[in-house]
């Protein structure tokens, strides 16, 4: 035994004090580790911190490749070159109205069946009541015929749409007649207008198909699909709230600083939506109440809906489609289809009801889309200031979505834009659905209150990164998506190739001002196949049909849908994109009826007309 352990046994206080050190020892040991993890903890992924229903583990995403650069997107504003002169006109005249500030769509159709995408704009009329002086266009519609090389020439009044007064917001494009030639309904702040196509002129039938709703509503968008199985395309109207000047007046809307302004709809009472059902006759009925698609608050039993978007969709996997309505500052609906021409609302059952933190958000927009190499679907909606734009995914159990937009990539860019028009399409043509949204205000003198806020938003597009990125969605940078940047109150949306190219070219309107009409020059070498789906009467348009196809390793799934984004209408054509694949796999189309028809040997680089066979 040394000296000193002697006398640490002769004197007991120095093994207190040794304990004591070896406990300040510890315990700074221990602050050091607790620290380290907390640090960790701190920097992690913030779309781990944020999203309890992330679909990959840690471990997974360490093993994930670095995020490669979104390729550049090289859109370029030919409106003026293209000959498209309109200019949305909206009647305002200082009393801030809110329909002022909430129209117009747009649709792209193929009206005189000569194989291009012509081009058809939404506008709005004078009031009323408003002061004499204020010239309204001659047409609230405005038809554009396009010659194949993406050339507009103006033809409303030679095909029967000069003339037309109505206070119009969205557009719905799809043969109900069975004669092949797309018809036209228009919504509206009062009645709404159908326009049936025969042969590359248009006649209003509205009060014999018995689809203008009532006077006083006010439609916003709508969608043509088959809602019971028999053959003939339904059309769902969606309704935003009740209005009318008085209401508009009373309500009274302000900023500080500003006065009067156009405002939210959380003091407007809600309303219903319409769903009429196709008769085979040239005639609708409404079964909106004995549907199912009426929906009532729990408490007051007044209406709940103050809907501006739909999107038809299959969510269940049965085949049949259900109907999914972005509604704004209330719940989203879903309406789940029965398969009886009955709807059950199962949104908040289904997790889409409302955001990842349980709100309901001002939603504008809508897409849905199979953006991933498997069956999911993808939900996307666009919000209002300061929401981020949802992204709901479906969960591999059918049926369930968890909002997903923060580990998506879409979350955190969007957050401070107003989004209204937002859809899914390629527009590099690699083989995956890309996101664009258009983005827009609804106050002129936001800046004056938020100096966050601007009035004029540039569009927004996010590139498909795939399944072996940390984030499957990477924004691209403003400075690199060409005439998509240009600020804009932006409003509805759509994309069609209208040059014959196969690129997907893209067409933003907004509020008070020409539409931005974006030619789409992104050339990566990149190979394409495009379809257009003839249906046997009375769906010639198809819409409903499913396609898969298989290439290059890549499974791609689209849906026949013109209707979504904002009040707007795509192409009937679907496009994939094939990267660097020279040929098809496969190609697997479910026509709407339920027939099959399977294709190895298309050519590549073309549009493919495919008719639907005899049954």
């Amino acid at each position: 035994m040394n000296k000193t352990q002697r006398s640490a046994r002769q004197d007991p206080g120095a093994i207190g004090r040794a304990f004591r050190r070896s406990l300040w020892v510890l315990l700074a040991i221990g602050m050091l580790v607790g620290l380290a993890l907390l640090i960790n903890w701190w920097l992690r992924p913030v779309e781990l911190l944020l999203e309890e229903d992330a679909p990959l583990a840690l471990d997974q995403l360490l093993q994930r490749e670095v995020q490669p650069p979104a390729p550049p997107a090289a859109f370029v504003d030919i409106t003026e070159q293209a000959g498209i002169d309109f200019v949305h006109f909206n009647g305002a005249f200082g009393e801030r109205l809110l329909p002022e500030t909430m129209g117009g769509g747009v649709a792209f159709l193929d009206y005189n069946n000569n194989g291009h995408q012509d081009l058809l704009l939404i506008n709005s009329t004078a009031w009323p009541f408003g002061p004499d002086d204020l010239a309204a266009p001659e047409s609230s519609l405005a038809l554009y015929e396009n010659d194949g090389q993406g050339r507009f020439r103006e033809v409303t009044a030679e095909a029967g749409l000069g003339g037309v007064q109505l206070y119009g917001m969205g557009v719905a494009v799809a043969d109900i007649s069975g004669n092949g030639y797309p018809d036209i309904f228009v919504t509206a702040v009062g009645p709404n207008r159908l326009f049936e196509n025969r042969g590359g002129v248009f006649v209003d039938v509205t009060d014999q198909a018995g689809l203008a709703g009532g006077d006083d509503s006010w439609s916003t968008s709508a969608a043509f699909f088959d809602a019971t199985g028999n053959g003939h395309l339904d059309l769902f109207v969606a309704n935003y709230v009740v209005w009318s000047r008085e209401v508009d007046i009373e309500v009274d809307y302000r900023l500080t600083g500003i006065g009067r302004a156009y405002g939210p709809p959380s003091n407007f009472r809600g309303t219903d939506s319409y769903l009429y059902l196709n008769q085979g006759d040239g005639q609708f009925i409404d079964a909106s109440e004995s549907s199912g698609v009426r929906v009532a608050q729990f408490t007051s039993g007044e209406p709940e809906g103050k809907a501006l978007a739909v999107i038809p969709v299959d969510l269940t996997g049965n085949g049949l489609l259900d109907i999914v309505v972005a509604n704004d500052t209330v719940r989203n609906f879903v309406f789940v289809n029965q398969g009886d021409g009955r709807f059950e609302e199962q949104g908040t059952e289904m997790g889409l009801g409302f955001d990842r933190n349980g709100l309901a958000t001002g939603a504008m927009g809508i897409d849905a889309a199979r953006v991933f190499d498997d069956d999911r679907v993808a939900i996307a909606i666009g919000n209002f200031a300061n929401e981020m734009s949802s992204f709901f995914v479906g969960r591999p159990v059918a049926a369930s979505f968890a909002d997903q937009s923060i580990i998506a990539g879409i979350g955190a860019p969007t957050r401070q834009a107003l989004t209204f028009g937002v859809f899914f399409f390629d527009y590099d043509l690699d083989g995956r659905l890309d996101y664009l949204q258009t983005n827009g205000h609804v106050e002129n003198d936001i800046n004056r209150v938020q100096a966050s806020q601007q009035y004029r938003q540039p569009g927004q597009l996010f590139w498909n990164c795939g399944s072996d990125c940390t984030q499957p969605f990477q924004a691209v940078p403003v400075d690199q998506i060409g005439g998509l940047a240009t600020p804009l109150v932006g409003r509805g949306a759509a994309y069609a190739d209208i040059n014959g190219n196969g690129r997907l070219d893209v067409i933003l309107t907004q509020i008070g001002g020409p539409p931005l009409l974006l030619r789409n020059d992104t050339d990566l070498g990149h190979h394409w196949l495009r379809v257009q789906l003839r249906g046997q009467a009375p769906n010639t348009s198809a819409i409903g049909a499913r396609l898969v196809l298989e290439a290059g390793g890549q499974t791609q799934h689209r849906e026949v849908m013109p209707s979504r984004s904002y009040l707007s209408q795509v192409e009937l054509p679907v496009t994939f994109g094939l990267g660097e694949a020279d040929r098809i796999d496969r190609l697997h189309i479910v026509w709407p009826n339920g027939q099959e028809q399977e294709f190895t040997d298309l050519a590549i680089d073309q549009l493919h007309r495919i008719e639907q066979p005899l049954p």
